[in-house]
């Protein structure tokens, strides 16, 4: 804990805890060495209300927690169906928290030496290159694609075995919850915590796969370090308002493929305002077709591939249904503040080719059509009153919030 927030410790931290032994373990040991150091503690569980007991080990937390002395918060979340279960919940999970956190700038989350393993297992299945095989991080800044203020992940128990922590927890007779998912051979963290179970004989221990992910992270950190130093050749100016990454088609055919990989896919992230990486096969396959010339579409960013240039934006699909209120007060797309006392109270929504129609010609310049009708704009029913990407209509701000100054810095901390 001292290497991970000292020298000068925060005044206050928060644990994510969800219950289950490992997390409760760890409020245990917060608890404790918070006591000592003088630092508060606030715990937070994260109801994905996917099991019918899911609520009753929210109030368990909140328990201990009164028991302790700290405060708790319960927050719910409710999955609509689309996309993959656990990728939304993951990243619903740490949108919650960001929005929850206030202040707080450090979250614990009880990740251990046995999660570090079967993640290493399971992205080696996938066919994960460096990154993918790369340790997690027992510090990672994370930056979700809400209001994008972002918090510090924190780690403490990346070096812990699992049953030292069940072990902790019974001696000293914690209540915690296992979650009966995790035998179900359904899912396959549950498999792959399976299989390392036989693979130990052959010293493919959680052990071993730790300290190989901690030598690849060694590697990554040399391969960042060389797709930062390209982007001064690689990049183009795109449109004014920061939204569009352009890149010298050229310049990115004569790198080597790594490197290309690694810009790619943060160009994806920064546009797309995702959290993660994508996976490395929809990745290659779309800097293949981009280095052909054609475009595509990944994680809701668009690729429009010129004769010299690449130019990265916001997919429409991704955002055509997206509809808020403009002012000061909220976001659209988790990116954009549109406010003004000129457009404040009409509704933001992408552009789309309604409102292309009714830009003026000699606008139409500014921004190619595919990347314009992606960007927010402001309207009365059907009736197009502003677009600042555009200059049409009154005066207004259209200010991007992004989880970096630039995007050399948000390729730099990927």
């Amino acid at each position: 804990m001292g290497a991970l927030l000292g020298p000068d410790f925060p005044t206050r931290i928060a644990l994510a805890v969800s219950g289950g032994g490992d997390s409760m373990a760890m409020l245990a040991l917060a608890h404790g060495w918070a006591r000592v150091m003088g630092v508060g503690l606030a715990v937070v569980t994260v109801d994905h209300g996917l099991r019918d007991g899911s609520a009753a080990e929210a109030a368990m937390v909140a328990r201990e927690c009164a028991a302790l002395g700290h405060a708790h918060a319960t927050l719910r979340w409710h999955w609509d169906g689309t996309g993959n279960l656990q990728d939304a919940a993951r990243d619903a999970r740490l949108r919650l928290i960001d929005g929850w956190r206030g202040d707080i700038a450090h979250v614990l989350f009880a990740h251990t030496r046995d999660d570090q393993a079967e993640t290493v297992l399971l992205r080696l299945a996938r066919g994960s290159g460096v990154d993918g095989l790369s340790a997690m991080s027992d510090r990672r800044r994370v930056t979700p694609a809400t209001p994008a203020r972002g918090f510090w992940q924190i780690r403490p128990l990346l070096e812990e075995a699992r049953a030292d922590l069940r072990h902790h927890a019974d001696t000293l007779r914690l209540p915690y919850v296992d979650d009966p998912s995790n035998d179900d051979p359904r899912f396959q963290r549950v498999r792959a915590r399976q299989a390392l179970a036989v693979l130990a004989d052959l010293g493919v221990t959680p052990e071993a796969l730790s300290d190989t992910a901690r030598r690849l992270t060694r590697a990554r950190d040399a391969l960042v370090a060389r797709a930062v130093s390209v982007l001064p050749d690689l990049l183009r100016s795109g449109a004014g308002d920061g939204a569009d990454l352009v890149i010298d088609r050229d310049t990115l055919g004569a790198l080597e493929r790594d490197t290309q990989m690694r810009v790619l896919a943060a160009a994806l992230q920064w546009v797309g305002g995702t959290i993660y990486r994508p996976r490395a096969a929809a990745l290659e396959g779309l800097l293949d077709r981009a280095l052909a010339g054609a475009g595509g579409t990944l994680q809701g960013a668009q690729l429009a591939v010129g004769r010299t240039e690449i130019r990265i934006f916001r997919e429409y699909q991704a955002v055509h249904k997206t509809v808020t209120t403009a002012g000061a007060a909220t976001l659209w797309d988790g990116m954009w503040e549109v406010a003004g006392p000129a457009v404040d109270g009409f509704d933001v929504r992408a552009l789309g080719p309604e409102g292309w129609a009714q830009i003026p010609e000699k606008a139409r310049a500014a921004v190619p059509f595919d990347a314009a009708r992606s960007r927010p704009a402001v309207f009365d029913g059907t009736r197009l009153v502003a677009c600042a990407a555009l200059g049409h209509g009154p005066q207004h701000d259209a200010r991007l919030h992004r989880p970096a100054a630039s995007f050399v810095a948000f390729l730099q901390f990927r």
